[in-house]
């Protein structure tokens, strides 16, 4: 018999009051002893994870509130919307420092940022944490970001070969020293040699770029490239960047067409079908009993404010879902956001209707991820079920209250996976990229 896969587990967080589960903030158990704005609060969330053996803690940003609610963030500002929250590489090097072996994956947009100093933040901060961090490429799909850098949005159908364009320019400054290009000879005071150093001379369509790479070669040379392609161009551009994918899919039969869609891209572009991680997200919520694990489900729901979850379903779908009864059904109205999100919102109703009103609910509090409730056995069953049905390497665990949500996980749900065989004892190795291709 083939051994059976075992799970990638990585922590999806902001850095920030709130992150992806509306009104976190006021439950009983969030942050109790901690604010998110003081690195003790991070070094034991990280300590958590590295405890409970994670792949890496994955920072999800925003650039600006969501304004796409009635021409306004103020709903987002009111309920605390993802608002306010923090630029996520401050938090790298308290997380590296923290930690050993955790990875750290941060999402950095190429909207406003040039390539040039994207990546040398990007190998500075793989410096710091000893070849432990991971890059989340965005590119901005909110018109609030826009609106905030003063920048006109960019045409929706070029954006791809925008950033195809910025990740190759990366790529020629991450690989541009030869690997003995430091001599660091003291007696002649030689330090290094300009002929392996070579100086990038790059004139494309969006792009121009004269200088050699400032960062000396990191410890994984460059980070792991990490993307989340859900349109027909996003998912070949994953198929031929990306090291692993973060996908949201409702349920096994929609994972296991994607698993399939993205191995097939994948083998088109030349690399080995299997090579790159598909991670899906889900959302675990673990009681000692159903019971208890069902009460807990229901508390979270109960904190979610109706007009900060169409605030956030507005903004991340370029919607004002102001204008719009909460009883329309979601799949009658056009986006220009994220069409991935609308079709797993609209597939979330399992073939009942979704309305605008239930997509809101259902997005503000798990993003359209697969809720996992029940004790630890029944959160096993359900994650090995994805794995070998859906086709996932691992999961990205959408929070609720924190640190809670991840102690719970990693105290109760990861010796049971381990129990059955199907989580790693020991990391593999010392760099991102070695744990996340341990099978």
């Amino acid at each position: 018999m083939a051994e059976k896969k075992r799970a990638h587990i990585l922590g999806f967080i902001q850095n920030g009051v709130n992150s992806h589960a509306t009104g976190m903030w006021r439950h009983s158990k969030d942050k109790v002893g901690w604010s998110y704005t003081r690195p003790d609060y991070w070094e034991h969330m990280a300590r958590t994870m590295e405890r409970g053996l994670f792949d890496a803690i994955f920072i999800a940003d925003e650039l600006a509130p969501y304004s796409s609610y009635g021409d306004s963030s103020d709903a987002t500002v009111k309920w605390a919307v993802q608002c306010p929250t923090h630029e996520p590489s401050t938090i790298v090097p308290i997380i590296a420092t923290a930690t050993t072996n955790l990875g750290i994956g941060v999402t950095l947009s190429t909207a406003f940022e040039h390539p040039y100093s994207m990546a040398r933040r990007l190998s500075s901060l793989d410096h710091i944490s000893g070849g432990r961090v991971a890059w989340n490429i965005v590119g901005s799909y909110s018109k609030s970001e826009w609106d905030a850098y003063g920048a006109q949005m960019d045409d929706r159908s070029r954006r791809y070969d925008r950033i195809e364009e910025y990740i190759h320019l990366c790529k020629l400054l991450w690989n541009s020293w030869e690997p003995d290009a430091i001599i660091a000879d003291k007696a002649s005071g030689i330090f290094a040699d300009p002929e392996k150093v070579r100086e990038i001379f790059h004139e494309g369509e969006f792009f121009k770029c004269r200088g050699r790479h400032f960062v000396a070669p990191s410890p994984q040379g460059q980070p792991v490239l990490w993307q989340a392609g859900s349109s027909d161009r996003g998912r070949d551009f994953a198929a031929q960047h990306a090291e692993a994918i973060f996908a949201i899919h409702p349920d096994v039969e929609q994972m296991r067409a994607y698993s399939d869609d993205l191995n097939a891209r994948v083998a088109r572009s030349g690399r080995s079908p299997g090579s790159v991680k598909m991670i899906y997200g889900v959302q675990p919520i673990v009681g000692e009993t159903r019971a208890e694990a069902e009460r807990k489900f229901d508390e979270i729901r109960m904190l979610l404010p109706r007009e900060g979850s169409l605030a956030m379903l507005s903004g991340q779908l370029s919607v004002d879902f102001m204008k719009f009864n909460p009883e329309t059904p979601l799949e009658d109205i056009a986006i220009p956001g994220i069409q991935g999100v609308k079709d797993a919102l609209v597939r979330s109703g399992a073939g009942s209707t979704v309305t605008v009103g239930e997509a809101a609910d259902i997005y503000s509090m798990r993003f359209a991820m697969p809720a996992v409730v029940g004790t630890p056995s029944d959160i096993a069953d359900q994650l090995e079920e994805f794995m070998d049905e859906g086709g996932a390497d691992g999961f990205m665990l959408l929070a609720t209250y924190t640190p809670g949500c991840f102690e719970e996980f990693t105290d109760l749900v990861v010796p049971e996976l381990q129990r059955r065989g199907r989580y790693r004892t020991a990391y593999a190795g010392t760099t991102l990229r070695q744990n996340l291709l341990q099978n």
